[in-house]
């Protein structure tokens, strides 16, 4: 590999990185992100992504060798200047840029028999991190993010995913694309909202399902509404009316697990 030294925060090689971690336009025009820690970078490399170079602190990473792709250039740099670009505390002495890649609802691979996260208006990139996860831990096909707001490599998202921004399929999509992909498809759209809807565990998810959810404060606009073949709710027992997305996602997606793990949804 490759190597350069760098002992300046002053580089502009630093600065550029720093750039890339600030400011969205910057991620745009450039066609990069930048992934922190050992276990996120791992999950980039076995997803396919295309690594730019990678940052490492010889104090905290004496062996780089295999943190990265092979043939990725690598810089050295001094802990100062490591403690300066580190996004958070505790990683493992690593910092790399890497390739956005071209991801689009064309684009998607699906199983026999699909199972999609969709959110729509969701911009927090602790609950966009938070949902990935469960769309992981359940198997998801995909997850598709409508709204022109979100920034799917905004870092503090790819630190709340860990790693899931990479294990699972991430297109980001507007509604009416979504909805006439869905619909081409063949996937069933169940809208999770309070209105005039049947309780979730009531519902079939063991056919192709779409799973389209809201934010807490405005939930679901008419499109999804209109274009959904079912509405579905969870029940609220208490005071409040709505769970927070990241929770409501869990639960439903895990329902489709038990139903296509071989439980019936209840009669």
């Amino acid at each position: 590999m490759e190597r350069e030294v760098i002992t300046s925060p002053q580089n502009p090689k630093v600065k550029e990185l720093l750039s890339l971690q600030e400011k969205p336009k910057t991620r745009r025009e450039k066609g990069l992100f930048v992934v922190e820690g050992r276990r996120e970078i791992g999950h980039c490399a076995a997803a396919g992504l295309q690594f730019r170079c990678a940052f490492v602190c010889p104090d905290i990473l004496p062996d780089a060798e295999g943190a990265v792709p092979a043939g990725t250039r690598i810089f050295e740099v001094s802990r100062p200047v490591y403690e300066k670009i580190a996004y958070r505390e505790g990683t493992e002495g690593i910092v790399a840029e890497v390739v956005i890649p071209d991801r689009t609802l064309e684009g998607l691979s699906l199983g026999e028999n699909p199972l999609i996260v969709v959110l729509e208006g969701v911009e927090k990139p602790g609950n966009l991190g938070a949902v990935l996860r469960s769309a992981d831990a359940a198997g998801a096909d995909a997850v598709l993010v409508c709204g022109g707001g979100a920034d799917l490599y905004n870092p503090n998202l790819v630190r709340a995913s860990i790693g899931a921004l990479f294990t699972r399929q991430v297109v980001a999509t507007s509604s009416e694309e979504a909805i006439a992909w869905l619909k081409r498809k063949g996937v069933r759209i169940y809208t999770a909202q309070l209105q005039d809807s049947s309780l979730y565990y009531d519902t079939d998810f063991r056919g192709p399902s779409a799973i389209v959810m809201g934010t807490e404060s405005t939930g679901l606009t008419d499109r999804w509404r209109e274009a959904a073949d079912a509405h579905i709710r969870i029940p609220m027992l208490g005071r409040l009316d709505s769970l927070n997305v990241s929770v409501s996602a869990a639960i439903l997606l895990f329902e489709a697990v038990r139903q296509r793990q071989g439980q019936p949804s209840r009669p």
